[in-house]
C-alpha cells in the first residue's frame, strides 16, 4: 500500500476514533443522555476502551491471514485510543460517581471487586501507552517490547471480566467480546503451537553415549 494511502487511512481512524467522544459531548450540552446521564457516559467510555482494545489485539490475526502486513501501522493508534476511552472511563467514574474522593473511591473498589478488576485493566495499559513510541521501542529492544506490550492480554481479558461482573442481569454483550477475544487468543495460541513444534522436531537427537 502507498504512503499517501496509510496516511489517509490513520486521518480516518484518528476522525472517527473521536466521533463517540464528540457525540458525548454533543448530547451532553442537549441533555440527551437519558434519565441517568453520569451511568451512561460511564458505560459508553467503558465499551469504547473494550472495542478498541479488540480492535487493536485484531490487527496481528488479520495481518498474518489476509498478507497485508500494512495493517500492522494502525495498531499504535488503535491501542492508544483503548488507553484514552479507558482514562476517560475512571474520570468519568471517578468525577461523576465519586466527586474526586479518593477514599471514596478506594472504599467503592473495596465493595465492588469488578473495580479492582477494571483498575488492574487500566493500571496494565500504562506502561504500553509509555512505550508505544519508536524512541521506546529501540531504547528496549524488539524482543523485551514486545514481551512487555503482551501486558494487552491482560488488560483485555480483565476489561471483559470487569464488564461481565458489572452487569447484573443481560449478559450478552460482555460475553459476545468474551467469545471475540477468545478467539483472537485462540489464534495466537494455535500460532504459537505450531511454531514450536518445527523447533523441536528440528532439535537433534542425542547422540548415544
Amino acid at each position: 500500500m502507498k504512503e499517501n494511502d496509510i496516511r489517509f487511512i490513520k486521518l480516518l481512524i484518528l476522525v472517527n476514533g473521536l466521533v463517540p467522544l464528540a457525540l458525548l459531548v454533543w448530547d451532553q450540552g442537549h441533555q440527551q443522555l437519558g434519565a441517568n446521564p453520569q451511568n451512561f457516559l460511564i458505560l459508553t467510555t467503558g465499551m469504547m476502551t473494550l472495542i478498541f482494545l479488540v480492535l487493536t489485539m485484531a490487527v496481528t490475526p488479520l495481518r498474518k491471514i489476509t498478507g497485508w502486513n500494512w495493517l500492522i501501522q494502525f495498531r499504535r493508534m488503535l491501542g492508544l485510543y483503548a488507553f484514552f476511552y479507558g482514562c476517560l472511563h475512571f474520570l468519568c467514574f471517578f468525577s461523576l460517581d465519586r466527586g474526586f474522593s479518593v477514599s471514596s473511591t478506594l472504599t467503592e473498589m473495596l465493595k465492588r471487586k469488578y473495580l479492582i478488576v477494571g483498575s488492574t485493566a487500566l493500571i496494565v495499559m500504562i506502561p504500553l501507552a509509555i512505550t508505544s513510541t519508536n524512541a521506546m521501542i529501540k531504547r528496549l529492544g524488539g524482543k523485551r517490547w514486545r514481551a512487555l506490550h503482551r501486558l494487552a492480554y491482560v488488560a483485555a481479558i480483565a476489561g471483559v471480566i470487569h464488564y461481565y461482573m458489572q452487569v447484573k442481569a443481560d449478559v450478552r454483550q460482555p460475553l459476545v467480546f468474551a467469545a471475540v477475544l477468545a478467539v483472537l487468543l485462540g489464534y495466537r495460541l494455535v500460532v504459537y503451537l505450531r511454531q514450536t513444534k518445527p523447533a523441536k522436531a528440528a532439535a537433534p537427537a542425542a547422540k548415544p553415549g
